[in-house]
Parts: C-alpha cells; sequence; structure tokens
C-alpha cells in the first residue's frame, strides 16, 4: 500500500471502487443511484464539506487508473469544490481544462470503438449524472463569460482613475493579475470550442453511441445546447436544438431538472420571436407539473429532502425560483396575446399568475410601465460570447457587451408597440362595426395611417405555431396561424369587429374537481378516527 492510499478513509476508497464497478461492469442502476445521489454527499459532508476531494492520482489505484473513470471523477470533485468556494480566475480556467479532458477523452473511446473489430468496453453513467455534467459545463461557460466581461469593465474604470491610497493598489494588483491570467488565456472558454464539443456529444443521441454513457451525454448535450443559444441569444438554434428530442424524450423526462430547462428556455425564445400561444403551451404545461409535484411533495416534500440529502433544498429552490420565473413570463404572455389563456389548462397556474402579477399588469393597463421590471425578473442571465481586447480595454467598448441589456431593450420596442395595439383592440371589442375615421380618433391617429395600423396588427398577431403529431411532445410541423382572439375586416370605411368564438371546455372544470375530490380522499383516507 503507497503512502497515499494510506492516508485516504477507508469509506472514500470503498466509495471510488464501487462506483467505478457499477460504471464499468454491474451497471447496477440503484447501486449507482445510491453512490452518486447519496453516498458521495454523505462523505462530502463528513470529510470535504468545504474542501478539495482528494485527486486522480490518489485514487487511481481503486480504479485500475481507469482514464475516462478518472474524468468523470475529476468533474465530479471539481464540480463540488465550484459550489462551496468562490472561484477565482485560475478555478475557471481549470474547470475548462477539467471539462475539456472528460469531453476529449470521451470522444477518444468513441473513435476508437468506431475502427472495425475494435472492442467496446461498456461504460454506465445515470442520467441524472449525465445531465448534471452538461448543465455544469454550461453553467460555467456563462460564469466565465460574465467574469472576464465584468472585468474588462472594472480595468477600463481603473485605467480612469488616479488613486494612489494603499487599498486602491491591492485591488489594483488584483485586478492586473487576473487581467494576465485571461490575456495568456484567451481560449479559455471560447465560445466556438464549447459549441464543437455540445455538438460532437449531440451526435450520440441519434444512434451513434458506443456506450449508454455517451448516449445520455448525447441526449442532455441537445439540451445544454437549447440553453445555450437561448443565452446567446440565438432563439432559432435554440428552438432548433430542442425540436429533434422526441425519442429521446424519455430519457429526458426521468430527470425533472432537465424538463425544466428545456420548457424554460423553450419557452423564453417563443417569446422572443414573437410565438406567443407555443410559449403559453409550453410553460403552461410544466408549471401545472411543478404545481402538482409541490403539491404531491414530490418537491420541496420532508420525504425528497431525506432521500437526496442537503442538495436537496438547493433543487427544491431553484425549482420554486425557477417555477416563479415561468409564472412571470406567463404574465407577460397571456397580457399582451388574451387568447393564449386557453391553452392553458390547470386553473392553479391561471390562479398563480393573477396572484403574483395581477396588480402589475393593471398598472400597464393604465399606462404605466412594468413589463421591463417583469422580464427583468423573467429573463435568464444572457451572456456576450465576444473576447474583450484585454490589451486596450475602453468603457465604451465595456458598455457593448452588455448583451443582457440589450435583449432587455429590443423585448421592450416589441412591448410599446404592443401598448398602441393593445388599445386599438380595447375599442374593437367594443363595437360589432364602427367607422374607420371615429376609431382613428379613438387611437389619435390620422385617417390615412391607421389602415397600415390595422394591417400591422394583422401582421404582428399572425404567428407560426407547431402543429401537435399523433404521438405526446411529438410535432407534426409548424403552421401560421391566427392569435388574435377577436376577428375584424375592413369594408369600404367601416371595420367590421367578430369575437372570435370561445370554446367552452367543459372538461377543464371536471378534471379540476376530479382531481381535487382525489386529493380530499386521499387526506381522509390518512385521518385516524375511532369511534
Amino acid at each position: 500500500m503507497s503512502e497515499i492510499d494510506a492516508c485516504l478513509p477507508a469509506p472514500l476508497k470503498d466509495f471510488v471502487f464501487d462506483l467505478h464497478d457499477s460504471a464499468r461492469r454491474s451497471f447496477v442502476v440503484t447501486e449507482q443511484e445510491a453512490l452518486y445521489t447519496g453516498e458521495f454527499r454523505e462523505l462530502t459532508s463528513k470529510y470535504f464539506s468545504n474542501t478539495a476531494w482528494p485527486s486522480t492520482d490518489s485514487v487511481s489505484s481503486e480504479c485500475g487508473a481507469d482514464p475516462l473513470f478518472l474524468a468523470l471523477y475529476k468533474e465530479l470533485t471539481h464540480r463540488h469544490l465550484h459550489s462551496i468556494s468562490r472561484p477565482q480566475v485560475r478555478d475557471r480556467i481549470d474547470g475548462w481544462r477539467v471539462y475539456r479532458a472528460l469531453f476529449d477523452q470521451l470522444l477518444k473511446e468513441a473513435d476508437a470503438a468506431s475502427e472495425e473489430g475494435a472492442e467496446v468496453q461498456e461504460l454506465y453513467i445515470l442520467p441524472t449524472w449525465a445531465f448534471d455534467i452538461m448543465h455544469e459545463f454550461v453553467y460555467q461557460f456563462q460564469g466565465f463569460c460574465q467574469f472576464r466581461t465584468t472585468s474588462a469593465s472594472n480595468a477600463s474604470q481603473a485605467a480612469k482613475k488616479d488613486d494612489d491610497g494603499n487599498n486602491g493598489q491591492n485591488k489594483s494588483h488584483h485586478l492586473n493579475e487576473t487581467m494576465d491570467v485571461l490575456t495568456s488565456n484567451r481560449d479559455a472558454w471560447a465560445v466556438e470550442t464549447v459549441l464543437f464539443y455540445l455538438h460532437r456529444l449531440v451526435v450520440f443521441a441519434g444512434g451513434n453511441a458506443p456506450t449508454k454513457a455517451h448516449y445520455h451525454l448525447g441526449v442532455f448535450a441537445r439540451v445544454a445546447l437549447s440553453r445555450m443559444e437561448c443565452l446567446l441569444g440565438d432563439y432559432r438554434a435554440c428552438l432548433s436544438a430542442v425540436s429533434p428530442i422526441v425519442e429521446e424524450r424519455a430519457v429526458v423526462d426521468t430527470v425533472f431538472s432537465a424538463r425544466l430547462s428545456l420548457a424554460y428556455h423553450a419557452g423564453v425564445s417563443y417569446l422572443m420571436l414573437r410565438r406567443y400561444r407555443d410559449a403559453a403551451r409550453t410553460l403552461g404545461s410544466i408549471c401545472s407539473a411543478l404545481q402538482r409535484a409541490f403539491k404531491t411533495g414530490q418537491i420541496g416534500g420532508r420525504n425528497n429532502n431525506q432521500t437526496h440529502g442537503g442538495n436537496a433544498n438547493v433543487h427544491n429552490d431553484q425549482s420554486r425560483k425557477i417555477n416563479d420565473r415561468m409564472i412571470a413570463l406567463l404574465a407577460i404572455v397571456t397580457h399582451v396575446c388574451p387568447a393564449t389563456w386557453i391553452t392553458i389548462d390547470d386553473e392553479r397556474v391561471s390562479k398563480l399568475i393573477r396572484e403574483k402579477h395581477g396588480s402589475q399588469l393593471a398598472k400597464i393597463e393604465a399606462g404605466e410601465e412594468g413589463y421591463e421590471d417583469l422580464f427583468m425578473f423573467a429573463c435568464p442571465k444572457f451572456v456576450s460570447p465576444a473576447v474583450p481586447d484585454y490589451g486596450g480595454v475602453t468603457k465604451s467598448h465595456a458598455a457593448n457587451h452588455d448583451v443582457y441589456r440589450l435583449q432587455v431593450r429590443q423585448f421592450m420596442l416589441e412591448m410599446n408597440q404592443h401598448a398602441t395595439l393593445r388599445k386599438l383592440r380595447s375599442y374593437m371589442k367594443l363595437y360589432s362595426s364602427i367607422g374607420v375615421e371615429k376609431l382613428a380618433a379613438f387611437n389619435d391617429v390620422p385617417k390615412e395611417e391607421f389602415v397600415d395600423m390595422l394591417l400591422c396588427y394583422k401582421h404582428r398577431m399572425r404567428q407560426l405555431e407547431v402543429v401537435p403529431g399523433e404521438s405526446e411532445g411529438e410535432a407534426a410541423g409548424e403552421e401560421a396561424k391566427d392569435a388574435l382572439d377577436i376577428h375584424f375586416f375592413l369594408d369600404a370605411d367601416v371595420v367590421h369587429v367578430d369575437e372570435a368564438a370561445k370554446q367552452r371546455r367543459f372538461e377543464k372544470f371536471f378534471l379540476t374537481q376530479i382531481s381535487l375530490s382525489g386529493e380530499i380522499s386521499r387526506e381522509a383516507e390518512l385521518i385516524k378516527a375511532t369511534i
């Protein structure tokens, strides 16, 4: 036994051996689940709550120096270290090297397996584990982009100040060191390399995976890619990454956090592309599932906390935060496009929208501002993929990297146009027919320009909508449909208005009452009554 092995606690060595065995030999799902979701957190809490796990060299003897497993172990322990500390620039660069080493090793094994006559050594990792890897990969990319943009902005401000104080010198030294490290590692977390790895891994989801681990990573690489494209502001690319997930839907559904990520970023993309019905359908469906999970205790319940340890509280908090964000997005969508209310089947979700944001929407209706605050609360933290010029950063250059504000401004431009159209709709709902001149006067628009305004309203609310396929979650295609809740047409100088026929959906009421009755019955059965 080496000196390094002798220093390691026996439970830790057993953990590494058993985890490697479950990944390379036994492939017992329940065993790996207990190790990954339970024992790892218990050992972390006992031995490494505020420190790093042992290095790969320390544990290599417990897994036969398996390079791919050691790369997985390195990522797992680095993720822990990243979560308990405030990462500095060198920590972020180290994280980039950890993920590059892991993905290069995965691709190396895949290339070796594709050779004729090659023996494939099976590797299995849980879908939850695979999702955590891909989710953390994009999360650290996002954090690094924000860090380097902030550092560049701070450097530009420091260059304009003449501070001779001691404290200022210390801060300047720390900032200079950060900028030096960033300058010498310009290729770290480069957007083209991040996208390269994601696209290479996505291929494994299409049936070309040499092992089950490659397949799971490929499926969740698609989920991570949709998030990545949304953060970069490429909303069509985000939806393109989501659309092929049909056959893999069963795998995605096993990880609720993946479903949340997929629905949230798709919902944001639909909203920014003015596809309000699809946004309401996507967000309404996942919010309904969240309300059921909160109600049954699957999220936030006592049993959930006991099963998953301390990290369950973090997961529960994140689920509630993203639920609040999606409710805010639904508030925007339903207010801009009232016809989307019919796509929200769950009365609990509709009630939440009214309770949380009803007063704010009423202020918007009265002419006050409110959309910007809602969107800033609900939207993701967009990032800039461009690498700043660290050698010649100026204040104006740093300001150009604030893509977050850029996306907010783009959203507000659209909402400002809807404010005028919303006023037009409110007047048209009062009449079955009205003269163009009179309606133009109500909207304070010259008659000559008002016809263009009517056409603009029609055009804006004509939007693409997903056509459902035969099976659940499958899309048969996309079709341009009218998202207005009123029909109107122009005949000579008269606007004729006909309110869209409302679908009276009685099944929604009865299903809600049946569900409530079932919950009451289950609660009544738990009551111990003695006569």
